[in-house]
Protein backbone atom coordinates (compact mmCIF):
# COMPACT_ATOMS: atom_id res chain seq x y z
CA UNK A 1 0.00 0.00 0.00
CA UNK A 2 1.15 3.63 -0.79
CA UNK A 3 2.86 5.42 2.64
CA UNK A 4 0.03 7.14 4.05
CA UNK A 5 0.36 9.85 6.88
CA UNK A 6 -2.90 9.39 9.14
CA UNK A 7 -5.79 7.62 7.56
CA UNK A 8 -8.76 9.59 6.32
CA UNK A 9 -11.36 7.16 6.13
CA UNK A 10 -14.20 7.82 3.16
CA UNK A 11 -16.92 5.78 2.50
CA UNK A 12 -17.67 5.02 -1.11
CA UNK A 13 -20.26 2.59 -1.12
CA UNK A 14 -21.29 -1.65 -1.28
CA UNK A 15 -18.87 -4.04 -2.84
CA UNK A 16 -21.91 -5.62 -4.47
CA UNK A 17 -22.77 -2.66 -6.05
CA UNK A 18 -19.24 -2.27 -7.14
CA UNK A 19 -18.72 -5.87 -8.37
CA UNK A 20 -22.13 -5.50 -10.70
CA UNK A 21 -20.73 -2.55 -12.14
CA UNK A 22 -17.13 -3.26 -12.64
CA UNK A 23 -15.71 0.21 -12.25
CA UNK A 24 -17.09 3.63 -10.71
CA UNK A 25 -16.09 7.19 -10.40
CA UNK A 26 -15.22 8.61 -7.09
CA UNK A 27 -15.47 12.73 -6.18
CA UNK A 28 -13.98 13.26 -2.63
CA UNK A 29 -13.48 17.36 -2.54
CA UNK A 30 -11.29 17.95 -5.71
CA UNK A 31 -10.16 14.19 -5.82
CA UNK A 32 -11.79 12.24 -8.75
CA UNK A 33 -10.64 8.84 -7.71
CA UNK A 34 -11.08 5.61 -9.84
CA UNK A 35 -12.51 2.73 -8.29
CA UNK A 36 -12.14 -0.76 -9.88
CA UNK A 37 -13.37 -4.57 -8.82
CA UNK A 38 -11.00 -6.80 -10.37
CA UNK A 39 -10.08 -10.48 -9.99
CA UNK A 40 -7.72 -9.89 -7.53
CA UNK A 41 -9.57 -7.46 -5.45
CA UNK A 42 -10.51 -3.73 -5.25
CA UNK A 43 -8.61 -0.67 -6.36
CA UNK A 44 -8.55 2.85 -6.18
CA UNK A 45 -6.73 5.18 -7.91
CA UNK A 46 -6.31 8.95 -9.40
CA UNK A 47 -8.69 8.98 -12.07
CA UNK A 48 -6.37 11.07 -14.05
CA UNK A 49 -3.65 9.47 -16.06
CA UNK A 50 -0.28 10.75 -14.47
CA UNK A 51 0.89 11.25 -18.00
CA UNK A 52 -1.65 13.82 -19.43
CA UNK A 53 -4.73 13.72 -17.51
CA UNK A 54 -7.34 11.77 -19.54
CA UNK A 55 -9.61 9.72 -17.58
CA UNK A 56 -8.31 6.15 -16.95
CA UNK A 57 -12.08 5.09 -15.93
CA UNK A 58 -12.33 4.91 -19.86
CA UNK A 59 -9.41 3.05 -19.37
CA UNK A 60 -9.04 -1.17 -19.71
CA UNK A 61 -7.92 -3.58 -17.08
CA UNK A 62 -6.99 -6.65 -17.52
CA UNK A 63 -5.12 -9.70 -15.96
CA UNK A 64 -7.40 -8.16 -12.83
CA UNK A 65 -5.13 -5.79 -12.32
CA UNK A 66 -3.39 -4.36 -14.83
CA UNK A 67 -5.08 -0.58 -15.93
CA UNK A 68 -4.01 0.78 -19.48
CA UNK A 69 -5.05 3.94 -20.58
CA UNK A 70 -6.41 3.92 -23.88
CA UNK A 71 -4.65 7.55 -25.24
CA UNK A 72 -1.36 6.41 -25.01
CA UNK A 73 -0.88 3.02 -24.09
CA UNK A 74 0.47 3.54 -20.42
CA UNK A 75 -0.04 0.57 -18.24
CA UNK A 76 0.04 0.58 -13.54
CA UNK A 77 -0.41 -2.52 -12.01
CA UNK A 78 -2.92 -1.63 -9.21
CA UNK A 79 -1.82 -4.27 -7.23
CA UNK A 80 2.15 -3.53 -6.76
CA UNK A 81 1.54 0.27 -8.06
CA UNK A 82 4.60 -0.21 -10.84
CA UNK A 83 4.01 1.78 -13.83
CA UNK A 84 4.76 -0.96 -16.76
CA UNK A 85 4.54 1.55 -19.86
CA UNK A 86 5.40 5.04 -18.76
CA UNK A 87 6.99 6.89 -16.73
CA UNK A 88 5.10 8.64 -13.50
CA UNK A 89 3.97 6.74 -10.77
CA UNK A 90 -0.05 6.36 -10.08
CA UNK A 91 -1.73 7.75 -7.56
CA UNK A 92 -3.17 4.69 -5.48
CA UNK A 93 -5.33 5.04 -2.56
CA UNK A 94 -5.86 2.05 0.31
CA UNK A 95 -8.90 -0.01 0.45
CA UNK A 96 -10.63 -1.24 3.27
CA UNK A 97 -13.55 -3.75 3.25
CA UNK A 98 -15.92 -3.89 6.30
CA UNK A 99 -18.22 -6.21 5.51
CA UNK A 100 -19.82 -5.59 2.20
CA UNK A 101 -18.92 -1.60 2.77
CA UNK A 102 -15.61 -0.38 0.66
CA UNK A 103 -13.93 2.56 2.54
CA UNK A 104 -10.98 4.50 1.04
CA UNK A 105 -7.92 5.94 2.69
CA UNK A 106 -7.82 9.35 1.00
CA UNK A 107 -5.19 10.55 3.31
CA UNK A 108 -2.17 12.20 1.63
CA UNK A 109 1.19 10.84 1.93
CA UNK A 110 3.75 13.02 4.36
CA UNK A 111 5.43 16.11 2.47
CA UNK A 112 8.28 14.22 2.82
CA UNK A 113 6.98 10.87 1.08
CA UNK A 114 5.73 12.78 -1.45
CA UNK A 115 9.06 14.81 -2.06
CA UNK A 116 11.01 11.95 -2.39
CA UNK A 117 8.22 9.98 -4.82
CA UNK A 118 8.95 12.85 -6.94
CA UNK A 119 12.73 13.46 -7.11
CA UNK A 120 12.74 9.34 -7.70
CA UNK A 121 10.18 9.99 -10.66
CA UNK A 122 12.74 12.68 -12.04
CA UNK A 123 15.58 10.56 -11.96
CA UNK A 124 13.78 8.15 -13.92
CA UNK A 125 12.56 10.57 -16.26
CA UNK A 126 16.56 10.84 -17.33
CA UNK A 127 17.00 7.55 -18.73
CA UNK A 128 14.76 8.54 -21.99
CA UNK A 129 15.28 11.82 -21.28
CA UNK A 130 11.25 12.27 -20.45
CA UNK A 131 10.87 16.84 -20.87
CA UNK A 132 7.26 16.57 -19.77
CA UNK A 133 7.72 14.21 -17.11
CA UNK A 134 10.53 16.31 -15.98
CA UNK A 135 7.89 19.35 -15.26
CA UNK A 136 5.59 17.23 -13.78
CA UNK A 137 8.00 15.53 -11.07
CA UNK A 138 9.90 19.01 -10.50
CA UNK A 139 5.72 20.49 -10.03
CA UNK A 140 5.26 17.95 -7.75
CA UNK A 141 8.20 18.48 -5.63
CA UNK A 142 7.04 21.66 -5.57
CA UNK A 143 3.22 20.95 -4.33
CA UNK A 144 4.74 19.06 -1.34
CA UNK A 145 6.08 22.12 -0.06
CA UNK A 146 9.88 20.68 -0.91
CA UNK A 147 12.73 23.27 -2.00
CA UNK A 148 12.10 22.73 -5.81
CA UNK A 149 15.75 24.28 -6.43
CA UNK A 150 15.86 20.34 -4.74
CA UNK A 151 15.74 19.51 -8.06
CA UNK A 152 18.53 20.69 -9.55
CA UNK A 153 20.98 20.11 -6.79
CA UNK A 154 20.03 16.04 -7.14
CA UNK A 155 20.29 16.61 -10.94
CA UNK A 156 24.01 18.20 -10.29
CA UNK A 157 25.19 14.95 -8.17
CA UNK A 158 23.35 12.40 -10.15
CA UNK A 159 25.02 13.65 -12.86
CA UNK A 160 28.30 14.99 -12.35
CA UNK A 161 30.17 11.78 -12.95
CA UNK A 162 28.98 11.15 -16.26
CA UNK A 163 30.47 14.16 -17.70
CA UNK A 164 33.79 12.96 -19.52
CA UNK A 165 34.85 16.35 -19.91
CA UNK A 166 33.73 18.54 -16.68
CA UNK A 167 31.40 21.12 -16.60
CA UNK A 168 29.04 21.90 -20.16
CA UNK A 169 26.65 24.74 -20.58
CA UNK A 170 24.17 23.31 -18.98
CA UNK A 171 25.53 24.59 -15.82
CA UNK A 172 26.80 27.77 -17.45
CA UNK A 173 23.30 29.02 -18.08
CA UNK A 174 21.94 27.58 -14.82
CA UNK A 175 22.45 30.91 -12.44
CA UNK A 176 21.22 32.97 -15.72
CA UNK A 177 18.36 30.87 -15.89
CA UNK A 178 17.47 30.42 -11.92
CA UNK A 179 18.27 34.72 -12.20
CA UNK A 180 15.03 34.86 -14.13
CA UNK A 181 13.13 32.53 -12.48
CA UNK A 182 13.40 35.27 -9.09
CA UNK A 183 11.62 37.62 -11.33
CA UNK A 184 8.65 35.07 -11.58
CA UNK A 185 5.95 34.19 -8.53
CA UNK A 186 6.77 30.99 -7.16
CA UNK A 187 3.20 29.94 -8.32
CA UNK A 188 3.73 30.82 -11.86
CA UNK A 189 3.71 27.97 -13.87
CA UNK A 190 6.64 30.10 -16.07
CA UNK A 191 8.50 29.75 -12.94
CA UNK A 192 9.09 25.90 -13.80
CA UNK A 193 10.64 26.47 -17.36
CA UNK A 194 13.91 27.30 -15.89
CA UNK A 195 14.60 25.08 -13.66
CA UNK A 196 12.87 22.16 -16.07
CA UNK A 197 15.32 23.38 -18.77
CA UNK A 198 18.76 23.07 -16.74
CA UNK A 199 17.77 19.80 -15.45
CA UNK A 200 17.02 18.68 -18.72
CA UNK A 201 19.78 20.24 -20.15
CA UNK A 202 21.78 18.04 -17.34
CA UNK A 203 19.65 14.58 -18.24
CA UNK A 204 20.69 15.76 -22.12
CA UNK A 205 24.11 15.90 -21.81
CA UNK A 206 24.45 12.54 -19.47
CA UNK A 207 22.20 10.55 -21.94
CA UNK A 208 23.78 7.29 -22.61
CA UNK A 209 26.77 8.05 -20.75
CA UNK A 210 28.77 6.03 -17.84
CA UNK A 211 30.06 6.83 -15.23
CA UNK A 212 34.11 8.69 -14.95
CA UNK A 213 34.81 8.40 -11.80
CA UNK A 214 36.60 11.13 -9.73
CA UNK A 215 39.34 10.04 -7.66
CA UNK A 216 38.89 9.08 -4.38
CA UNK A 217 40.23 10.28 -0.66
CA UNK A 218 42.57 13.72 0.17
CA UNK A 219 46.20 13.91 -1.19
CA UNK A 220 48.56 10.82 -1.14
CA UNK A 221 51.01 10.07 1.66
CA UNK A 222 54.29 12.69 0.62
CA UNK A 223 52.04 14.84 -2.10
CA UNK A 224 52.00 18.52 -1.17
CA UNK A 225 48.94 19.73 0.59
CA UNK A 226 46.25 22.36 -0.73
CA UNK A 227 47.99 25.82 -1.59
CA UNK A 228 46.70 27.48 -4.67
CA UNK A 229 49.79 27.38 -6.27
CA UNK A 230 49.88 23.55 -6.13
CA UNK A 231 46.08 23.07 -7.24
CA UNK A 232 47.22 25.80 -10.55
CA UNK A 233 50.30 24.07 -11.30
CA UNK A 234 47.96 20.38 -10.84
CA UNK A 235 45.86 21.51 -13.09
CA UNK A 236 48.22 23.01 -15.57
CA UNK A 237 49.93 19.64 -15.42
CA UNK A 238 46.52 17.97 -16.78
CA UNK A 239 46.54 15.82 -13.40
CA UNK A 240 43.34 15.23 -12.58
CA UNK A 241 43.73 12.87 -9.81
CA UNK A 242 46.06 15.56 -7.71
CA UNK A 243 43.61 18.56 -8.65
CA UNK A 244 40.46 16.29 -7.11
CA UNK A 245 42.53 15.66 -3.90
CA UNK A 246 43.77 19.37 -3.37
CA UNK A 247 39.82 20.17 -3.74
CA UNK A 248 38.46 17.74 -1.45
CA UNK A 249 41.34 18.23 1.23
CA UNK A 250 40.33 22.32 0.46
CA UNK A 251 36.55 22.17 1.21
CA UNK A 252 37.70 19.20 3.74
CA UNK A 253 39.60 22.45 5.37
CA UNK A 254 36.27 24.60 5.38
CA UNK A 255 37.23 26.51 2.41
CA UNK A 256 34.53 27.32 -0.60
CA UNK A 257 34.03 28.72 -3.36
CA UNK A 258 35.14 32.00 -2.39
CA UNK A 259 38.43 30.85 -1.29
CA UNK A 260 38.98 28.76 -4.99
CA UNK A 261 38.18 31.38 -7.29
CA UNK A 262 41.49 32.97 -8.00
CA UNK A 263 43.27 30.20 -8.71
CA UNK A 264 40.69 28.54 -10.41
CA UNK A 265 40.41 32.00 -12.18
CA UNK A 266 44.29 31.71 -12.78
CA UNK A 267 43.61 28.55 -13.99
CA UNK A 268 41.51 29.02 -17.02
CA UNK A 269 43.16 32.02 -18.25
CA UNK A 270 46.39 30.58 -18.09
CA UNK A 271 45.97 29.83 -22.34
CA UNK A 272 43.94 31.21 -24.88
CA UNK A 273 42.17 28.28 -24.29
CA UNK A 274 39.08 25.98 -24.43
CA UNK A 275 37.55 29.38 -27.30
CA UNK A 276 36.54 31.20 -23.63
CA UNK A 277 34.60 28.46 -22.38
CA UNK A 278 36.82 27.46 -18.88
CA UNK A 279 36.80 31.42 -17.61
CA UNK A 280 33.34 31.80 -18.47
CA UNK A 281 32.87 28.22 -16.82
CA UNK A 282 34.48 29.35 -13.30
CA UNK A 283 32.78 32.71 -13.24
CA UNK A 284 28.94 30.84 -13.59
CA UNK A 285 30.09 28.20 -11.32
CA UNK A 286 30.39 30.54 -8.60
CA UNK A 287 27.08 32.32 -9.54
CA UNK A 288 25.62 28.71 -9.16
CA UNK A 289 26.78 27.88 -5.62
CA UNK A 290 25.58 30.78 -4.32
CA UNK A 291 22.24 29.95 -6.06
CA UNK A 292 22.18 26.94 -4.86
CA UNK A 293 24.38 26.62 -1.03
CA UNK A 294 27.12 24.46 -0.26
CA UNK A 295 25.83 21.17 -0.91
CA UNK A 296 26.29 21.75 -4.32
CA UNK A 297 29.49 22.92 -4.43
CA UNK A 298 31.48 19.34 -4.28
CA UNK A 299 29.70 17.81 -7.44
CA UNK A 300 30.41 21.61 -9.31
CA UNK A 301 34.10 22.15 -8.56
CA UNK A 302 34.84 18.68 -9.58
CA UNK A 303 33.50 18.89 -12.73
CA UNK A 304 34.64 22.36 -12.73
CA UNK A 305 37.83 21.04 -12.04
CA UNK A 306 37.67 18.61 -14.89
CA UNK A 307 36.93 20.78 -17.87
CA UNK A 308 40.14 23.13 -16.69
CA UNK A 309 42.29 20.06 -16.66
CA UNK A 310 40.92 19.00 -20.11
CA UNK A 311 40.58 22.15 -21.65
CA UNK A 312 42.21 22.08 -25.42
CA UNK A 313 45.45 24.70 -26.17
CA UNK A 314 44.03 27.31 -28.67
CA UNK A 315 46.73 29.44 -28.37
CA UNK A 316 49.67 26.09 -29.93
CA UNK A 317 47.64 26.38 -32.75
CA UNK A 318 49.52 28.75 -35.63
CA UNK A 319 46.54 31.24 -35.96
CA UNK A 320 46.80 32.06 -32.02
CA UNK A 321 50.46 31.70 -31.57
CA UNK A 322 51.32 35.13 -31.06
CA UNK A 323 49.56 35.23 -28.05
CA UNK A 324 52.27 34.25 -26.10
CA UNK A 325 54.49 36.44 -27.20
CA UNK A 326 52.42 39.19 -26.68
CA UNK A 327 51.93 38.20 -22.90
CA UNK A 328 55.47 38.06 -22.56
CA UNK A 329 55.76 41.91 -23.68
CA UNK A 330 52.80 43.35 -21.75
CA UNK A 331 54.77 45.62 -19.18
CA UNK A 332 51.55 48.11 -18.70
CA UNK A 333 52.97 50.84 -20.18
CA UNK A 334 51.30 51.12 -23.08
CA UNK A 335 49.51 54.36 -22.99
CA UNK A 336 48.25 55.28 -26.75
CA UNK A 337 44.34 55.79 -26.73
CA UNK A 338 41.92 53.26 -27.47
CA UNK A 339 38.61 53.06 -29.25
CA UNK A 340 36.28 50.06 -30.53
CA UNK A 341 37.22 50.96 -34.06
CA UNK A 342 41.23 50.98 -33.76
CA UNK A 343 40.28 47.13 -32.83
CA UNK A 344 37.97 46.02 -36.15
CA UNK A 345 39.46 44.74 -39.00
CA UNK A 346 42.97 43.42 -37.21
CA UNK A 347 44.14 39.72 -37.64
CA UNK A 348 45.05 38.64 -34.61
CA UNK A 349 48.92 39.67 -34.37
CA UNK A 350 47.77 43.04 -35.06
CA UNK A 351 44.81 43.30 -33.04
CA UNK A 352 47.03 41.41 -29.93
CA UNK A 353 49.90 44.43 -31.32
CA UNK A 354 47.21 47.34 -31.03
CA UNK A 355 46.08 46.19 -27.40
CA UNK A 356 49.37 45.99 -26.01
CA UNK A 357 50.16 50.03 -27.40
CA UNK A 358 47.12 50.81 -24.06
CA UNK A 359 48.02 48.29 -21.93
CA UNK A 360 47.89 50.96 -18.96
CA UNK A 361 44.31 51.39 -18.99
CA UNK A 362 42.86 48.06 -18.26
CA UNK A 363 39.05 49.50 -17.94
CA UNK A 364 39.02 51.58 -20.82
CA UNK A 365 41.08 48.94 -22.51
CA UNK A 366 38.59 46.30 -22.26
CA UNK A 367 35.69 48.71 -23.19
CA UNK A 368 37.21 49.04 -26.60
CA UNK A 369 37.84 45.49 -26.68
CA UNK A 370 34.20 44.58 -25.63
CA UNK A 371 32.92 47.69 -28.43
CA UNK A 372 34.23 46.08 -31.12
CA UNK A 373 33.54 42.52 -30.07
CA UNK A 374 29.66 43.78 -30.35
CA UNK A 375 30.63 45.93 -33.60
CA UNK A 376 31.93 42.08 -34.78
CA UNK A 377 28.68 40.62 -33.95
CA UNK A 378 26.40 42.78 -35.70
CA UNK A 379 28.46 42.84 -38.73
CA UNK A 380 28.76 38.80 -39.18
CA UNK A 381 28.49 38.53 -42.62
CA UNK A 382 25.16 35.96 -42.25
CA UNK A 383 25.63 34.19 -45.48
CA UNK A 384 28.84 32.54 -44.03
CA UNK A 385 26.62 30.03 -41.67
CA UNK A 386 25.37 28.77 -44.87
CA UNK A 387 28.23 28.04 -46.81
CA UNK A 388 28.89 24.17 -47.46
CA UNK A 389 31.98 24.67 -50.16
CA UNK A 390 34.70 26.17 -47.59
CA UNK A 391 37.61 24.66 -45.43
CA UNK A 392 36.84 23.22 -41.79
CA UNK A 393 38.90 26.03 -40.57
CA UNK A 394 36.31 28.62 -41.58
CA UNK A 395 32.70 26.89 -39.95
CA UNK A 396 31.36 29.92 -38.47
CA UNK A 397 28.17 30.63 -36.83
CA UNK A 398 26.38 33.10 -34.12
CA UNK A 399 27.72 31.03 -31.48
CA UNK A 400 31.32 32.01 -32.16
CA UNK A 401 30.75 35.94 -32.14
CA UNK A 402 28.47 35.56 -29.08
CA UNK A 403 31.14 34.13 -27.38
CA UNK A 404 33.37 37.32 -27.80
CA UNK A 405 30.48 39.78 -25.57
CA UNK A 406 30.28 36.31 -22.81
CA UNK A 407 33.56 35.70 -22.79
CA UNK A 408 33.91 39.33 -22.03
CA UNK A 409 31.61 39.29 -19.38
CA UNK A 410 33.40 36.71 -17.36
CA UNK A 411 36.81 38.80 -17.59
CA UNK A 412 35.60 41.77 -16.64
CA UNK A 413 34.08 40.23 -13.38
CA UNK A 414 36.83 37.99 -12.67
CA UNK A 415 40.12 40.36 -13.95
CA UNK A 416 37.97 43.49 -11.82
CA UNK A 417 38.79 40.84 -8.27
CA UNK A 418 42.20 39.81 -9.17
CA UNK A 419 43.46 42.81 -11.33
CA UNK A 420 46.71 40.79 -12.01
CA UNK A 421 44.93 38.60 -14.42
CA UNK A 422 43.80 41.90 -16.81
CA UNK A 423 46.85 41.01 -19.13
CA UNK A 424 45.57 37.55 -19.71
CA UNK A 425 42.09 38.81 -20.40
CA UNK A 426 42.23 41.30 -22.33
CA UNK A 427 44.76 39.67 -24.71
CA UNK A 428 42.44 36.74 -24.77
CA UNK A 429 40.06 38.87 -25.91
CA UNK A 430 42.04 40.65 -27.98
CA UNK A 431 42.40 36.76 -29.88
CA UNK A 432 38.46 36.28 -30.09
CA UNK A 433 38.29 39.46 -32.31
CA UNK A 434 41.55 38.57 -34.74
CA UNK A 435 40.23 35.27 -35.18
CA UNK A 436 36.02 36.43 -36.03
CA UNK A 437 37.66 39.61 -38.63
CA UNK A 438 37.35 37.50 -41.46
CA UNK A 439 33.78 36.63 -41.09
CA UNK A 440 31.88 40.40 -40.79
CA UNK A 441 30.59 42.70 -43.63
CA UNK A 442 31.52 46.11 -42.64
CA UNK A 443 29.29 47.43 -45.87
CA UNK A 444 26.08 45.76 -44.56
CA UNK A 445 22.92 48.23 -43.48
CA UNK A 446 22.32 47.46 -39.26
CA UNK A 447 20.45 50.50 -39.01
CA UNK A 448 16.94 48.45 -38.63
CA UNK A 449 18.58 46.63 -35.38
CA UNK A 450 19.06 50.09 -33.39
CA UNK A 451 17.29 49.37 -29.85
CA UNK A 452 15.43 52.84 -28.83
CA UNK A 453 14.31 51.66 -25.63
CA UNK A 454 17.06 49.63 -23.38
CA UNK A 455 14.41 48.48 -20.89
CA UNK A 456 11.50 47.39 -23.12
CA UNK A 457 13.91 45.38 -25.01
CA UNK A 458 15.52 43.67 -21.99
CA UNK A 459 11.74 43.28 -21.12
CA UNK A 460 10.83 41.59 -23.68
CA UNK A 461 13.76 39.02 -24.50
CA UNK A 462 13.86 37.85 -21.29
CA UNK A 463 10.11 37.39 -21.28
CA UNK A 464 10.30 35.52 -24.95
CA UNK A 465 13.28 33.00 -23.05
CA UNK A 466 10.47 31.40 -21.20
CA UNK A 467 9.00 30.30 -25.07
CA UNK A 468 12.08 30.09 -26.36
CA UNK A 469 10.89 27.35 -28.51
CA UNK A 470 14.89 26.29 -29.51
CA UNK A 471 15.09 22.30 -29.90
CA UNK A 472 18.78 22.14 -28.64
CA UNK A 473 19.58 23.31 -25.43
CA UNK A 474 22.84 24.81 -26.59
CA UNK A 475 21.04 27.20 -28.47
CA UNK A 476 18.70 27.90 -25.31
CA UNK A 477 21.84 27.88 -23.21
CA UNK A 478 23.41 30.93 -25.39
CA UNK A 479 20.09 32.80 -25.69
CA UNK A 480 19.91 33.27 -22.30
CA UNK A 481 23.85 33.69 -21.07
CA UNK A 482 23.96 36.23 -24.14
CA UNK A 483 20.94 38.23 -22.74
CA UNK A 484 22.37 37.91 -19.13
CA UNK A 485 25.88 39.20 -20.05
CA UNK A 486 24.55 42.22 -22.39
CA UNK A 487 22.41 43.20 -19.22
CA UNK A 488 24.98 43.03 -16.88
CA UNK A 489 27.44 44.98 -19.40
CA UNK A 490 24.99 47.51 -19.58
CA UNK A 491 24.32 47.95 -16.24
CA UNK A 492 28.13 47.62 -15.39
CA UNK A 493 28.34 50.89 -17.76
CA UNK A 494 25.36 52.10 -18.99
CA UNK A 495 26.80 55.20 -20.48
CA UNK A 496 29.36 54.10 -22.18
CA UNK A 497 29.77 54.52 -26.13
CA UNK A 498 29.97 50.99 -26.88
CA UNK A 499 26.25 50.29 -25.23
CA UNK A 500 23.98 51.26 -28.50
CA UNK A 501 26.07 49.02 -30.35
CA UNK A 502 26.32 45.97 -28.12
CA UNK A 503 22.19 46.24 -27.84
CA UNK A 504 21.54 46.29 -31.50
CA UNK A 505 24.33 43.22 -32.09
CA UNK A 506 22.51 41.43 -29.17
CA UNK A 507 19.18 41.72 -31.08
CA UNK A 508 20.41 41.22 -34.54
CA UNK A 509 21.88 37.65 -32.58
CA UNK A 510 18.08 37.00 -30.84
CA UNK A 511 16.00 37.89 -34.63
CA UNK A 512 18.39 36.08 -37.01
CA UNK A 513 18.45 32.64 -38.06
CA UNK A 514 20.51 30.38 -36.61
CA UNK A 515 21.68 27.71 -38.02
CA UNK A 516 22.65 24.43 -36.44
CA UNK A 517 23.29 21.45 -38.60
CA UNK A 518 24.83 21.43 -42.23
CA UNK A 519 24.42 18.44 -43.59
CA UNK A 520 25.43 19.33 -47.34
CA UNK A 521 28.58 20.83 -45.33
CA UNK A 522 29.78 18.05 -43.89
CA UNK A 523 29.50 15.57 -46.60
CA UNK A 524 31.95 18.01 -48.94
CA UNK A 525 34.27 18.31 -45.91
CA UNK A 526 34.25 14.95 -45.33
CA UNK A 527 34.89 14.13 -48.79
CA UNK A 528 37.79 16.56 -49.17
CA UNK A 529 39.42 14.66 -46.18
CA UNK A 530 39.02 11.64 -46.99
CA UNK A 531 40.40 12.29 -50.27
CA UNK A 532 43.78 13.29 -48.97
CA UNK A 533 44.34 10.91 -45.78
CA UNK A 534 45.19 8.09 -48.00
Amino acid sequence: MPDQGEAQLVHVGSLDDLAAQGRRLVKVGRKQIALFHGEKGVFACNNRCPHEGFPLMEGSLAEGCVLTCNWHNWKFDLESGETLVGGDALRRYPVRLRGDEIWLDVADPPPAARAAKALEGLRASFRRHEYDQMAREISRLQRSGADPLDALRRAIDWTHDHLEFGTTHAHAAAPDWLALRENLAPEDPAALVPLVEVVGNLAWDTLREPAYPYAEGPCAEGQAGYSPEVLVAAIEGEDEAAAVALLRGALAEGLGFPDLERPLATAALAHYQDFGHSVIYVYKTGQLIRHLGPSAAEPLLLALLRSLVYARREDLIPEFRAYGGALAAWDGTGRRPVEACDLTGLGVPQALARTLESSADPQALFGALLGAAAWQQLHFDLERQGRHDQPISQNVGWLDFTHGITFGNAVRVLCGRYPELWPRGLLQMACFLGRNARFVDPEQDVEAWAVPDRDAFFKAAFARLLDHGAPEYIVSCHLVKVLTAVREEVEAAPDAAWVPTLLAATRRFLESPLKRKHSLRTAYQAAAFTAIED
